[in-house]
């Protein structure tokens, strides 16, 4: 049964790698009444906003502009209203600095979230996502740790990680650990993709990969209501008294 309580923090390396990979889950969590906060990390200038660059006298304070307001958009159509953004570079993002880790660690600490999602373990095109992925695993090994003193927080408990399916899942060796139905919120996810013509490319993209994913949410559930998912990996096994 869902729990309302269950809060969700997502963790996007760029501003619209929650929208493609997971909008339909967050859309879905906040349609029921769960607090979602999203932390773009970047707004993806350098590696992941090549049409815009293509327009002649392109410049970078323009680029960010555009690819804020797409996000922004993006994110009301999910219904999100807490999301940061933390203006790093990309590409290739630089997230071993300590005082990074801590700022992380510290949101954790006052956000609290049952979940967390965020980029998988393994991204063979994007190191970006590789990078997001350690950083956020980190910052959880921190907010759980009593030794690790952070002015104002208290330590948090384990926190569930789901990875996003990553862009070229094949090449990358991703096996669904977790597929979610998103047939009640995919027209959201429709709409928020369709805020991105920085990446139009990838709008049918994104939207064929939730109907396979659907027909492997049929399939394995034998639930025929199924008819659009999304897919993760999880990072620690799931524990209960039962099988579920």
């Amino acid at each position: 049964m869902f729990d309302p309580k269950q809060s969700v923090l997502v963790v996007s390396a760029h501003s619209a790698d929650y929208v493609w990979r997971a909008g339909g889950t967050i859309a879905k969590y906040i349609l029921h009444g769960a607090k979602v906060k999203v932390v773009i990390l970047s707004y993806g200038v350098r590696g992941e906003s090549n049409d815009l660059w293509n327009e002649p006298g392109q410049t970078k304070e323009n680029v960010e502009r555009v690819r804020k307001e797409e996000t922004l958009a993006a994110a009301a159509c999910l219904g999100v209203t807490d999301i940061e953004f933390w203006d790093y570079d990309d590409y290739y993002m630089e997230l071993e600095d300590p005082a990074k880790v801590d700022r992380l660690a510290t949101l954790i600490r006052t956000f609290n979230p049952y979940h967390i999602i965020t980029h998988g373990d393994l991204d063979l095109l994007n190191p970006d996502h590789d990078a997001v992925n350690k950083f956020v695993f980190k910052a959880t090994v921190l907010a759980i740790s009593n030794g690790v003193q952070l002015e104002g927080t208290k330590t948090s408990k384990q926190t569930r990680i789901f990875g996003f399916e990553p862009h070229q899942s094949e090449i990358c060796d991703f096996k669904p650990e977790v597929i979610i139905d998103i047939t009640e919120t995919i027209e959201m996810k429709k709409k928020a993709m369709n805020c991105f013509k920085a990446q139009g490319h990838l709008i049918e993209y994104y939207g064929y990969k939730a109907f396979i994913r659907g027909n492997h949410a049929r399939r394995l559930s034998g639930n025929q209501s199924y008819k659009w998912a999304e897919s993760f990996t999880r990072r620690f096994p799931y524990v209960g008294e039962w099988l579920v």
